[in-house]
């Protein structure tokens, strides 16, 4: 079955959730704030509409780089699998929106950037040179929360 594939622009809506999985993969888990901005016409003037909320799940080496590159509040554009869940507690019916992404950057729309290149550990199995950010590898293909997380 072929998942949707989307593209979300928003703010951060909460702080960053770093974690490592069962397997030792590093995971980041945060809130994405979208909102419809509208036209009034009337008014000739630029108002918000409504906002959705999606939990954003980011894994291996896009979760390391960025619980190092995002935080609280910045305008982000996620692109990734959505992924809508529907769930019981306590009696009432809850209807979730997740991304798992593929890709996370600043909106530059709205800012401005830095690009840093992560670069992997040196050949041969010696330390990075000091300052260096490694790249955490780990398998291709996992595919949600139900990793485990602690």
């Amino acid at each position: 079955m072929n998942e949707p594939q989307v593209t979300v622009v928003g703010n951060v809506a909460t702080e960053l959730d770093h974690r490592t999985t069962r397997s030792g993969e590093p995971a980041v888990r945060f809130r994405l704030a979208g909102t419809v901005r509208r036209f009034d016409r009337a008014r000739e003037a630029w108002e918000d509409a409504w906002t959705s909320f999606f939990t954003v799940w980011a894994w291996r080496t896009l979760a390391t780089n960025v619980a190092t590159s995002v935080t609280l509040g910045e305008p982000v554009i996620v692109q990734g699998r959505l992924r809508v869940k529907e769930e019981e507690k306590e009696g009432r019916r809850y209807v979730t929106a997740e991304l798992l992404a593929s890709s996370i950057g600043h909106d530059l729309n709205r800012g401005t950037a830095a690009f840093r290149r992560v670069s992997p550990a040196r050949a041969g199995g010696g330390p990075p040179e000091a300052g260096t950010p490694q790249v955490v590898p780990g398998p291709t293909g996992a595919s949600a929360p139900e990793f485990g997380l602690r």
